[in-house]
Parts: structure tokens; C-alpha cells; sequence
């Protein structure tokens, strides 16, 4: 990084011999204090701005706040009753009897339903049975 604000060495030297050449040896600290004094306004009022901006936005940022809080709750209370309302031993909520005919079914007896021979024969109707 030899350069500075992207002007190299020599290019440097060249501002400085024209800024010599159009303000003279005796008005240059005039012109730094200048600039040294606008740029110090030109802060001031960009600080103006954000904290304007700050404070316009403050409700709203309030707003957004309070209802990610209010959806966090929710989420929360809602995750909270499915997490108990979930018996890991029925998963299907279903009860005693339906239970004990799920053990039943032929498919874990070994045993397959006869086909319909009604109409037409289906593939779900293969699947389903």
C-alpha cells in the first residue's frame, strides 16, 4: 500500500506544489482550518441525520419487538402442547380397541385378504388389500 486515498508519491507532491502555487506559503493554514472546520460540520450534521432517523424509527423498531415476542410466545405455547399431547408408544392417538385390531391385521398374521373380483381389478385395489 504505497498510496494514500489512491494518489501515489509523486502525485502527492503535485497536489501540494498546486495547492502552494494557488493559495501561497502564508494562506494555507487559513484553508486547512477551513476544511478541518467544515468537515467537522459535515459531521455533525450526518450525526444530526442518524440520530433523527434513529429516533423517527425507534417505534416502530418497538413495534416489530413486541409482536417477534408475541409469535416467539405463540410458537413457544404451541410447540409446548404438541410436545405433550404426543404419546410416543401411540403416535396415532388411537384408542385401546383400535389398538388391539392394528395387531390383528393380516398383514402381521402372514394372512393377505382375498381380492375383489367385482369389476375391474386396480392397482390400488392390489395395494389397499
Amino acid at each position: 500500500m504505497d498510496t494514500i486515498l489512491f494518489i501515489s508519491g509523486g502525485e502527492v507532491i503535485i497536489v501540494v506544489l498546486v495547492v502552494l502555487l494557488l493559495f501561497g506559503a502564508k494562506s494555507i493554514p487559513d484553508v486547512a482550518r477551513m476544511l478541518g472546520k467544515g468537515m467537522n460540520e459535515f459531521r455533525r450534521a450526518s450525526d444530526e441525520i442518524k440520530q433523527e432517523f434513529r429516533n423517527n424509527t425507534s417505534d416502530i423498531t418497538d413495534v416489530v419487538k413486541e409482536t417477534r415476542a408475541e409469535l416467539n410466545s405463540e410458537i413457544e405455547a404451541v410447540s409446548d402442547a404438541v410436545n405433550e399431547d404426543v404419546d410416543v408408544n401411540d403416535p396415532y392417538g388411537l384408542s385401546e380397541e383400535e389398538n388391539k385390531d392394528q395387531e390383528k391385521s393380516p398383514e402381521k398374521d402372514g394372512e393377505v385378504p382375498p381380492i375383489k373380483k367385482d369389476g375391474p381389478i386396480s392397482r390400488e385395489d392390489i395395494i389397499d388389500s
